[in-house]
């Protein structure tokens, strides 16, 4: 019988890792908390014939509001509990959307370096820090799907209204706000994947001024019309894409916050679209970066 990842749970406590370690579930042992201070925490899954097929992590309660409507299930631990961060929690979904690929393994990491060979090695990020908030290591949860997949449809929206109907039609959030610590809109990209490379974007790229977006139009680029800059007083930074026949298909995108991981996934031979969704304002410094 074909097992996926069919159950999670979080640990906070030494007897609820007895609990959920007599209930068949496995851990996977890298602290949620490290350098952070607050509980040790985990993650741990079980196998079983039902796939989970999407994650999704939020800091806020906005964001699972559109999650819960969707028929999402949250795991009401917060895994920066006792550190002071950002209150995080991880929510799972069950889906049969021709966009929903089920999840065979899930890992966590600290360090940019394993990071960056995940992601040249098809494994998929979710895009928050675990430790959001809460200083200590960047730490990141990692799936691995049934079958390898491809980026088929890219987004971004800049409000929480719409994000149960694109979460309805397949599309997974990257789960950290395109305008960190800039105080405008909260913006966020989204993507759908496809297990064909038929369909399949091919070229990913961000205009952060006038000349960019010009260049981009000519090249016959599709923009994403919404300024991942919005609501600041910052340059006007948009998404674009394109299918283009004799490129490799899009397997992965994911964002970087950490100049560690920059130069981790350059190495690595990623391609790290340099030019910052936080251009002109004092938010985060963030690129996106592109697995081919």
């Amino acid at each position: 019988m074909t097992t996926y990842i069919s159950q999670l749970d979080v640990s906070l406590t030494e007897a609820e890792e007895t609990t959920l370690k007599s209930k068949g579930f496995q851990k996977v042992n890298v602290n949620l908390n490290e350098g952070a201070g607050g509980k040790t925490i985990y993650l741990w899954f079980k196998l079983g014939p039902d796939a989970i097929t999407r994650l999704q992590v939020t800091f806020n309660y906005e964001m699972g509001v559109g999650l819960e409507k969707a028929g999402y299930t949250k795991i009401s631990k917060n895994l920066n509990t006792g550190n002071g961060g950002d209150d995080i929690y991880l929510w799972f979904f069950k889906g049969n959307t021709p966009y929903d690929i089920p999840i065979k393994k899930i890992e966590v990491t600290n360090d940019a370096e394993t990071e960056a060979m995940k992601f040249t090695n098809d494994w998929e990020s979710l895009a928050c820090d675990l430790n959001r908030g809460a200083g200590g290591r960047f730490i990141y949860a990692w799936v691995k799907r049934e079958k390898p997949t491809f980026i088929c449809d890219v987004t971004a929206t800049a409000s929480y209204d719409t994000d149960q109907s694109y979460l309805n039609e397949g599309y997974i959030r990257v789960d950290e706000d395109a305008n960190k610590g800039t105080g405008g809109a909260p913006v966020y990209i989204w993507y759908r994947q496809t297990i064909g490379p038929q369909p399949a974007l091919n070229l990913l790229q961000v205009s952060i001024n006038d000349s960019q977006f010009e260049q981009l139009q000519q090249q016959k680029y599709t923009q994403v019309n919404v300024n991942l800059n919005q609501g600041t007083s910052g340059a006007s930074v948009y998404l674009w894409y394109k299918k283009e026949e004799g490129s490799s298909p899009i397997k992965a995108i994911s964002m970087l916050l950490d100049p560690a991981q920059i130069q981790a996934y350059e190495t690595a031979g990623v391609n790290v679209i340099k030019r910052n969704l936080n251009q002109g304002t004092q938010g985060q410094m963030e690129y996106l970066c592109v697995n081919q």
